[in-house]
Formats: structure tokens, C-alpha cells, sequence
């Protein structure tokens, strides 16, 4: 787009100087009449987040200017001022964040880096921090089932991560980034760019991160957050050949380690009744990948192209005296042919696709072992009637060794009955198989009893049936100049309904139950957004958001506990001439279910309740010189706000009724960070 921009400006600038020369030859024997016309500048200036309006499929475009609003340390930590993605603390213990869209939980969302498959299986909670926020390029995020070339997993919807690319000019060659928070988080990263020449490049992505001061700010004995030490590092290159062809590859390692729990506690410590309670996790992943891709020069819109991945993932938990460890070894390839059949009005992808996962897993004395193979084939059609109307239409089917064939069909369809005007509605089905454990880790950090309901004698995962949802929805955008400054409303609205779902249920306090859906399940989402530039460089963003999110327990359709039913948003963010930034964000987040539980008194068990509404506020203000180092000074939940009592039975862990779990919001006060950014060109 930004080439698109300049070239439309450089032909007005033509234009204007053409027809200046024109006046003032056609003037040169009238001097005394000619008049010079002044220079002008045309600028425009792109918003930091946009919505696609001539792609079926709603598309928001996250930038890196968006992404420096905040800290943005990882992945998890990227959506603050996006609300269309809700974050949580997965339990007090761990400090570990868990995305929601849509109202169903992160492992809904179909992650991927650069359309290959990335945080999914066992790393489903923790694999959102293996990806540094300096590291990201940009973001696509998109509601609803998306494309059939993508796979068929996911069922709210798909966040697109973009790292940064070694062969764009516009990179610098080094990037160097420190981040200190006020809570002793200490964070380093390093991303070094090399351009060879015009046709290969490569560069080196280097992230470290520590936290190394023990805190415990509700007062309970527990660390609010466990000492870690974390390191990421990947290299990617890339190449351009001759005849249109284009090869990538990359490497990534990450290795975690986690020690928390009881204010005492050490790493390795004995895990009895009257010695300190412990957490601990440590993981190790290694990634690699490829894209292999052709354009053909003498067959127009036709191109075809290969993605391979290969991972390995092993982690050892222990809350307690409970154990947990996995491990995850997985293949995926993706085979890509796209043409046109007459004109470009008609475009039609298809391909082949191959997923294999081992997992081997422990959770306390019961090992797990599956392997999932699952070959597929895909067919997706694009047709464009008029710049009104254009739609896509897709269908695959795949053949899993455990559940069998399964067809997954998708349709998105656009509208736009003005020009600044976009209607879209889609429909399609998703299927994916739960991770019982590795999803609900959270959970593990209490004392109730895992009781997973399987069907026995059974040979599908945990004895459980495919999680199968359809999801369906409409979305309205109008975009509109006021005043000379651009602006957008969008409304959308989308029902996901669960024909099986793998239901856990925690409404009992002692258990945690896992079983097939008996009954209902759904999840309405309806989401109000509006942007607009106030002032000169002033962006204004508002949004509201309203959840109902059911499912049966047992034969009881009650709301799924801890998701808020309510959200508004507010964000506002300023640049000076002079390189000054600030950014501002404040929103509510409106009362939760909360199953029964134990009481802080350990005297017996209470009914279900909701918790309080609660306000956060974040902000940061960020300075620039030379476009080479930029220093950034801010704040999150500078209201200080927190459950003061997030851990029920603190006192006694060892205990029944020891439950940090039920968490509905912040378990930590405010906390104040700085850093810099240096860029070498």
C-alpha cells in the first residue's frame, strides 16, 4: 500500500508541475499578468490499525506503530490496545496470560507465524511468551473460521504474527532494545539485519529476559510471580532466485525456566505437608521451517508454493506434589497452487496438507501416548462480481487416523453498497482435538481432583470425542472523512455453536471434571468500535464489547465462569512534531461467574457468586531523536488495582480447598517500566 500511496502522489506532484510550466510558457509574453502557483505537500498519514475494505474476509491490520504504543514484551502482552482480544492471568501462581476472542479461550484461536501453524498443542498457554514483541513486524487478526488453506482448527478465529523481514530497506540494521519494569522484570533483545546483496539476506532475532525479585504485594505468602529465566533466539533467511522463485527458512530454540509459589520455596525443594509449597516449570522448544515458492512470469496470477515445519517441545511442571510433563513433536506441510481461470474476477487455490503430532505426556501416575495423522486436501474459489461484491468460498477434507474423514466447508461473502461502506458474513466449521492438560494448567495449581470421563476402552485422545463448533457472524464497516481526518465504525456479531465440545467443569470445588458435551454450548459475541483523528495527530478509539458465553454442565446451562459478559474500551494517543508520544488506555471490565469454591476461611464451601466490575488504566509516553534512539517511560494498572485475596487456603496449601485458580482479575498492583530502543540504519 505505502508504494501504491507514493506513486499516487508523485503523479499528482507531476501533474501540478506540468501545468505550472504550461502557465508559465503560455504566459512568458505577459509577465506583468503571470502568476506562480506556491508549492504545496500532500501527506497522509496511515492509522496505526486498519481494517481490510476489499478483502470477504474482516481483516484488522496491527502495525508496529501499534504494537509501541506499549511495552509489548511478548506476544501475550500485544493486545492492550486492541479490544478485540481479552487477556486474563490463567491463575495466581504462575503469571501466566491467556488470551479470549470471541469468548472462548486462546487455544480457539488459530495462531500462526507468517500462515504456518504456531502456538498450538502443548504450548496452547505458555507458547504466546516464545515469541518476543520485538520480533513482530505487524499482526493480521480476523474473526470466525478463516481460510480452508490455513488448516481446520480454528473456531474463533486466527491471529497472523509477521516477523520482520531481512530484505525490506525500510529495516534498520540493527535493532537494540532494554526494558526494566518496576516489579524486577529485566528484558534484552537484539535483532541484527544482514542484505548480502538483492537476492539473499538473513538476520538474527535475540531475546533475554529474567525476573529476579521476589514480591508478594497481596500479602498472602505466595509470589505474585515466579523467578524465571527465559532465552528465544532464531535466524531466517531468505532468497530470491531467477524465474520467480523464492525460498525461506528458519530456525528458533527457546529454553524457560520457572520457580515459584510459596515466598520460601527453592528450586528443588521437598514437596510435604509442613515444607514450603513450589512451582516449577521448565521448558525447551526448538523450531525449524521453510517456504518454498514460484511465481510463473508467463502465466499471470498463477503461482504455487510450499510451507514445512518441523517442531519439538518438552516441558516438566510441578505444582505441588502434582506433576505434570509433555512432550510434542510435530510435522506440517501445506502445498499451495493458485491460478485464474479467465480473468482475475476468478481465482481458485488448491492443495495438499499433512499434520502429524506425537505427544507423549504424564499427569502424576497416568502416562498419555497418541500420534495424530492427518493427510487433507483443499479447494478454495474467490470470485469478484463489481467492486460491490466479491465472496470466497472453500471446502477441504481431511482423514484423521483416530476420528476418520471430515469435511470442513467456509464461505465469506463481502458487500459494499457504497464506497466507503462494507458488509461481510461468514459461516464455516471447525474441528480440533483438546488438550485436556496442557490447556488447563491453571487449574493444576489448587488441590482439586482431575477427573477426566472418557469413554473406556476408547482409542481417541483421553477417551474424548473432536471438539467440533460452527461459527457464523456478520460485520458492518463504515469508514468516513470529517473535518479532513479519516475515521471508521464497525460493528460485528458472530455465534459460535459447539456440536461436541471436551466441557471442563470446575463447578464443583473439589474437581475438575472433563467430559464430552451433553446438551448446549455457544458463545454470542457483539462488538461496537469507533476511530477517528480528533485533532492533528490525535488518534481517538472507542469500543464496546458484550459476551454471552454459555455451556451445560452436567444437565445445568449456566455461564461459562470467568468470562465477562461487558467491556468498554477507551484509547487515545498523541505525536508531537517534535517526536513526543503518549498513549493512554482505561477500560472496564464488568462482573464474572465464579463457580462454588471454598472459602478463605477453610470453614466449608460457598454457592456461586460474581465478582466486582474493576477499571484499569495503562499509559506511556515515549521520546525519539534522529530516528535512531527512542527511550519510553510507562505504567500498567496505575490504579493499582488487585485481588487482595487471589489465592483461596493460602495459608495451608497442602490442604483441601487450596485453590489459586479462580482468578477474575489483576493479581498484581501497578507496575511501572522504562526502556529504550536504539536503531542503526
Amino acid at each position: 500500500m505505502e508504494r501504491i500511496y507514493k506513486k499516487l502522489l508523485l503523479g499528482s506532484i507531476m501533474a501540478v508541475s506540468y501545468a505550472n510550466v504550461s502557465a508559465q510558457d503560455s504566459q512568458s509574453n505577459k509577465a506583468d499578468t503571470a502568476k506562480k502557483l506556491k508549492e504545496f505537500t500532500v501527506k497522509h498519514r496511515r492509522a496505526s490499525t486498519q481494517v481490510t475494505m476489499l478483502d470477504p474476509m474482516k481483516r484488522e491490520l496491527i502495525s508496529q506503530r501499534e504494537l509501541l504504543k506499549a511495552a509489548c514484551c511478548n506476544l501475550s502482552e500485544s493486545f492492550e490496545t486492541t479490544p478485540s482480544v481479552d487477556v486474563a492471568f490463567t491463575d495466581a501462581v504462575t503469571g501466566y496470560k491467556q488470551i479470549q476472542m470471541l469468548g472462548l479461550a486462546g487455544p480457539y484461536t488459530l495462531i500462526t507465524r507468517e500462515n504456518i501453524p504456531d502456538t498450538r498443542g502443548l504450548a496452547a498457554v505458555t507458547g504466546l511468551t516464545f515469541t518476543p514483541g520485538t520480533f513482530i513486524e505487524g499482526m493480521q487478526l480476523s474473526k470466525g473460521t478463516g481460510s480452508v488453506v490455513n488448516g481446520y482448527e480454528s473456531v474463533a478465529g486466527q491471529i497472523n504474527v509477521e516477523w520482520r523481514k531481512p530484505f525490506e530497506d525500510k529495516e534498520e540494521k540493527l535493532h537494540f532494545n532494554l526494558y526494566q519494569s518496576s516489579q524486577g522484570r529485566s528484558e534484552g533483545n537484539i535483532v541484527y539485519r544482514n542484505k548480502i546483496n538483492e537476492k539473499l539476506s538473513t538476520n538474527i532475532l535475540l531475546h533475554g529476559k529474567s525476573q529476579w525479585l521476589k514480591q508478594d504485594m497481596n500479602g498472602d505468602g505466595f509470589l505474585d510471580q515466579p523467578l524465571d529465566k527465559q532465552f528465544v533466539g532464531a535466524n531466517r533467511w531468505f532468497w530470491f532466485g531467477p524465474k520467480g522463485w523464492e525460498i525461506q527458512g528458519g530456525v528458533k530454540g527457546a529454553y524457560v525456566e520457572n520457580t515459584g509459589g510459596q515466598w520460601a520455596y527453592e528450586k528443588g525443594g521437598e514437596q510435604i505437608k509442613g515444607k514450603p509449597w513450589g512451582f516449577e516449570l521448565n521448558t525447551q522448544r526448538a523450531e525449524a521451517w521453510a517456504k518454498i515458492g514460484r511465481m510463473f512470469p508467463n502465466k499471470p496470477g498463477t503461482s504455487m508454493g510450499l510451507q514445512l515445519a518441523g517442531l519439538y517441545h518438552n516441558q516438566d511442571a510441578l505444582y505441588g506434589n502434582t506433576n505434570y510433563s509433555g512432550t510434542q513433536r510435530s510435522f506440517y506441510a501445506n502445498l499451495i497452487y493458485q491460478t485464474i481461470i479467465g480473468n482475475t474476477n476468478h481465482v481458485i487455490k488448491g492443495g495438499l496438507s499433512s499434520l502429524i503430532d506425537n505427544y507423549d505426556e504424564t499427569f502424576k501416575t497416568t502416562n498419555y501416548l497418541r500420534n495424530e495423522i492427518v493427510p487433507g486436501a483443499f479447494a478454495e474459489y474467490s470470485y469478484t462480481h463489481s467492486e460491490k461484491l466479491n465472496l470466497v468460498a472453500g471446502i477441504r477434507g481431511d482423514y484423521h487416523n483416530i476420528f476418520g474423514a471430515f469435511a470442513t466447508p467456509r464461505l465469506h461473502v463481502r458487500y459494499a453498497p457504497f464506497k466507503k461502506s462494507v458488509l461481510r458474513a461468514s459461516v464455516g466449521r471447525a474441528q480440533r482435538t483438546a488438550n485436556i492438560f496442557a490447556e488447563n494448567m491453571g487449574y493444576m495449581a489448587s488441590n482439586r481432583s482431575f477427573i477426566v470421563q472418557g469413554v473406556a476402552g476408547s482409542a481417541n485422545p483421553y477417551g474424548l470425542n473432536p471438539e467440533v463448533a460452527w461459527n457464523s457472524g456478520v460485520n458492518f464497516t463504515q469508514k468516513f472523512v470529517m473535518d479532513y481526518r479519516d475515521g471508521a465504525v464497525s460493528v460485528d456479531y458472530y455465534y459460535t455453536h459447539f456440536q461436541n465440545q471436551v466441557v471442563v467443569d470446575v463447578e464443583d470445588a473439589h474437581t475438575v471434571q472433563m467430559y464430552n458435551l451433553n446438551g448446549l454450548s455457544f458463545a454470542n459475541s457483539l462488538q461496537t468500535q469507533f476511530d477517528y483523528e480528533l485533532i492533528h495527530n490525535l488518534d481517538l478509539r472507542l469500543a464496546y464489547r458484550w459476551y454471552d458465553v454459555r455451556t451445560s454442565y452436567g444437565n445445568n446451562l449456566k455461564e461459562r465462569p470467568l468470562v465477562a459478559a461487558h467491556r468498554a474500551f477507551v484509547n487515545v494517543g498523541y505525536e508531537t512534531r517534535n517526536n513526543w508520544k503518549f498513549d493512554y488506555t482505561v477500560q472496564w471490565i464488568s462482573s464474572k461467574r465464579l463457580p462454588s469454591m471454598h472459602n478463605h476461611h477453610g470453614t466449608g464451601v460457598t454457592a456461586e457468586s460474581y465478582s466486582p466490575s474493576f477499571w484499569q488504566m495503562n499509559a506511556q509516553i515515549s521520546k525519539s531523536w534522529n530516528d535512531k534512539l527512542e527511550v519510553y517511560l510507562g505504567g500498567e494498572n496505575i490504579t493499582n488495582f488487585m485481588m487482595h485475596d487471589p489465592i483461596v487456603g493460602a495459608k495451608d496449601p497442602y490442604a483441601v480447598g487450596f485453590d489459586a485458580s479462580m482468578i477474575w482479575g489483576p493479581i498484581m498492583g501497578a507496575n511501572y517500566y522504562a526502556g529504550f530502543r536504539y536503531k542503526l540504519r
